[in-house]
């Protein structure tokens, strides 16, 4: 039974339990096992926010660090009400293995605030962004802990981060990654990881059969990854057919016009009342006709309440955890392939890397080139995550977090601590 939070799963138990399965199946001794399903490291620390009219509000944040066997942390912060130690944890625990799925030389590590950013003026939320910063500034650094962007945190909230550790520590720009390319980011890093979620599906179609010409995509979420997974997927010849977001959902079995659509979204804050297509709800949107569903919101979208409803052929993780773990195996048991998130959405943390690896050098790259190396990282990967699968007659997600354990267990016997 899993352990419930506030009513709810508890994430960091339900990433467990595949973490568990994939130890078993891959012979890992218990102890292993323990070390994996544990964090190295956590913070938790008090922010006190000074508001416009004078008063004070007290967040909590959170830096978690699960596994540094393979390099330094790796991992994003997030503004988020849910932002909970559990959910954090979770977030960590999958950043380690999606780094080791795409052979990135890094550990997993996340960092949360409890905070709906949209109550924060910018000076609040600068002021937020630079008070936490300090306060896990400590365990962070070039080659120990490299925070990135995360939900409803941007390029720009990267920058307060590496200018308030450089007023300390002297300035680093390989200190975070996810920055404005005038500081030091890379070009290509704002729409990687939607890219990556289309070179994994190119991928994924070849080797599953499916015509992607003409195929029939829905969205989940439409924002820096969602926009971008739906911007692109049409230059394989897809039909974006549906997109919801938080404010509501829009179908149009013709497809989309996805620039307008972009259009609309930044002038009335999401996508409901779009008129290039029919009106529908989030439910809708899981439930629509289309052959492949990408859901690319926040965790836990599709669960053993509404997973019944979904009729696509392949569902492709483009957000963190969107499955509960009892819509995972449902999804298995109807014959629907899902393209797990360690796998699917690791074009973000991919390019993050190169922007590092930039920094590291002082030199930039063309965004031609970013994007080459962003394409054979996924191709790379899907290919060995498909063969582990095949090989061993696997769902994907226990194929890439088996290859994932794995590749952390053999770093860790190297280092000589287990």
């Amino acid at each position: 039974m899993l352990d419930e939070v506030a009513g709810h799963h508890d994430p960091f138990a339900e990433v467990n339990e595949t973490v568990s399965r994939a130890c078993e199946i891959v012979g890992l001794p218990d102890d292993v096992r323990q070390i994996f399903c544990s964090t190295y490291r956590e913070i938790s620390v008090q922010i006190p926010l000074r508001r416009g009219d004078g008063s004070i509000t007290v967040l909590r944040g959170y830096r978690v660090q699960h596994n540094g066997a393979r390099g330094p942390y790796k991992g994003g912060i997030r503004y988020h009400p849910e932002a909970s130690i559990s959910e954090v944890r979770a977030m960590a625990s999958l950043m380690t293995w999606k780094c080791a799925i795409v052979n990135l030389p890094y550990g997993g590590a996340k960092g949360g605030v409890m905070v709906d950013p949209k109550t924060l003026n910018e000076s609040e939320l600068e002021q937020l962004t630079r008070r936490f910063t300090l306060a896990i500034s400590y365990v962070l650094g070039v080659n120990r802990d490299i925070p990135a962007p995360d939900v409803n945190t941007n390029a720009q909230i990267m920058a307060w981060i590496m200018d308030a550790y450089g007023s300390r520590y002297g300035h680093q720009p390989g200190i975070v990654t996810g920055k404005p390319v005038e500081l030091g980011g890379s070009l290509g890093r704002e729409a990687a990881t939607g890219r990556g979620v289309v070179n994994v599906v190119a991928e994924a179609a070849h080797d599953l059969g499916i015509k992607l010409e003409g195929a029939r995509v829905a969205i989940q979420g439409f924002g820096n990854v969602g926009y971008n997974a739906a911007r692109l997927i049409r230059e394989l010849g897809c039909n974006v057919v549906g997109i919801s977001d938080a404010s509501g959902g829009v179908l149009n079995p013709k497809g989309l016009d996805i620039d307008s659509l972009q259009a609309w979204t930044a002038e009335h804050g999401g996508v409901a009342g779009f008129t290039g297509g029919e009106t529908g709800t989030n439910a809708d949107l899981l439930a629509c006709d289309c052959d492949i569903l990408i859901p690319a919101a926040l965790s836990n979208a599709i669960t053993e309440e509404n997973v019944g409803d979904v009729k696509a052929r392949m569902v492709v993780e483009a957000a963190n955890h969107p499955l509960s773990s009892e819509a995972d195996d449902a999804l298995v048991d109807m014959g629907v392939t899902v393209v797990p998130d360690i796998l699917a959405n690791a074009g973000g943390v991919t390019v993050s890397y190169l922007e590092w690896v930039q920094n590291i050098q002082q030199y930039r790259w063309t965004e031609d080139h970013v994007n080459r190396e962003l394409a054979s990282v996924m191709k790379r990967a899907w290919g060995e995550v498909y063969a582990y699968s095949q090989d061993h007659k696997l769902p994907l997600r226990d194929a890439a977090m088996c290859l994932s354990v794995a590749r952390v267990a053999r770093a860790a016997k190297l280092r000589g601590y287990i």
